[in-house]
């Protein structure tokens, strides 16, 4: 409820709890989740449910919560979809709980390039949406449910003229095509000339088949963070850019693993997450050793509002690496239907 705090405790003997700080309650374990401190429990991490509006329908939804938690290092988001299981969503968490409680690697830049996320709208906005952004690289939503691949080709084009010859353009299908209908309409769209193609097909075996027939470089990302085991995934015919999500690979220092054991190009995107959540995206994209590619974290731009008064928004095409302070959690705070849902949800997560 707005004005007040949940527990989320970390380490065994851990819990979330629906009430307000203080309240007593039955308590779940944290341990499948992360060990408990040499000596003793965890610390416990205030919590709370925020829930905004998007300014255009995304990923099929069209609004956006979660859980925001507190801890020593400073805050954590978890806000894995809906459609993520109890089993999944434990990587979400242990990202949270990475964040709040120990904290990110040291960087190695002070700023990461960012690319403008334009969403399955007209040409008309879409064009208005990059020439507003000031950034230099677009990733374009297509192959969206009911929409033509007529609509597609429109945005792109505007994206191109929005951006003119010298910006970058990537698309994104989320999987949606089978190998025949991607080769021929990625051929189509890269008429304006694609840096890549994200997840254009849904199988590893029809990445590696599509990558054999089309000249424009390929992006994993569903084949990678829905893995059950991600570092394992043998991506080496499948893809030339491995796209890494923080969330859903369980945090910073795993996503870093990832990054290290498949030797390939990497971008980091977000996963629609608040200004907190985004931060943990930027920390790794500035703690990689190489960042070829823009990467796939100014998003915030797709909420009506955050939970923070500066929000993490590009400026210049970049964003910088900091934590940002998540000062307006009342103005956003969730109904108590849906902080009741959360606290079902991160009970299940968190339990033995």
């Amino acid at each position: 409820m707005p004005g007040h705090e949940t527990q989320a405790y970390g380490g065994r003997g851990a819990a979330f709890r629906g009430e307000p700080a203080g309240q007593r309650g039955p308590l779940s374990s944290l341990s499948a989740v992360i060990p408990a401190p040499v000596g003793g429990a965890g610390p416990a991490l205030p919590a709370r449910v925020y829930r905004v509006a998007l300014r255009t329908r995304f990923r099929g939804i069209d609004v956006r919560d979660g859980v925001l938690v507190r801890g020593p290092a400073g805050w954590g988001e978890f806000s894995p979809f809906w459609d993520y299981d109890v089993a999944e969503s434990r990587r979400w968490w242990a990202a949270a709980v990475e964040s709040a409680v120990d904290g990110w690697p040291d960087p190695v830049r002070t700023s990461v390039p960012v690319n403008v996320t334009v969403p399955a709208v007209g040409p008309e906005r879409a064009h208005e949406i990059v020439r507003s952004s000031g950034c230099r690289t677009a990733k374009v939503k297509v192959a969206e449910p009911g929409q033509p691949h007529s609509d597609d080709v429109a945005r792109v084009e505007a994206v191109r003229d929005a951006l003119g010859p010298g910006g970058a353009i990537r698309v994104d299908a989320n999987a949606a095509w089978d190998v025949d209908t991607a080769a021929v309409r990625i051929a189509d769209l890269d008429r304006v000339g694609l840096e890549y193609v994200e997840q254009p097909c849904a199988t590893l075996e029809e990445l590696s088949l599509l990558r054999r027939r089309i000249d424009v470089r390929v992006a994993a990302d569903e084949v990678v963070r829905r893995a059950a085991d991600p570092v394992r995934v043998d991506l080496r015919q499948a893809c030339d850019v491995v796209v890494l999500k923080v969330q859903p690979l369980g945090g910073v220092r795993a996503a870093l693993r990832v990054a290290e054991a498949q030797g390939l190009p990497c971008v980091v995107s977000s996963a629609l997450e608040s200004s907190v959540g985004i931060a943990a995206g930027v920390a790794l994209a500035a703690a990689l050793p190489e960042l070829p590619f823009a990467c796939g974290l100014a998003t915030v731009a797709l909420f009506t509002e955050d939970v923070c008064s500066a929000p993490l928004l590009p400026v210049d095409g970049a964003l910088p690496v900091l934590r940002p302070e998540p000062d307006r959690l009342d103005a956003v705070a969730a109904d108590p239907v849906t902080q009741a849902r959360w606290g079902a949800r991160l009970a299940a997560v968190t339990a033995a």
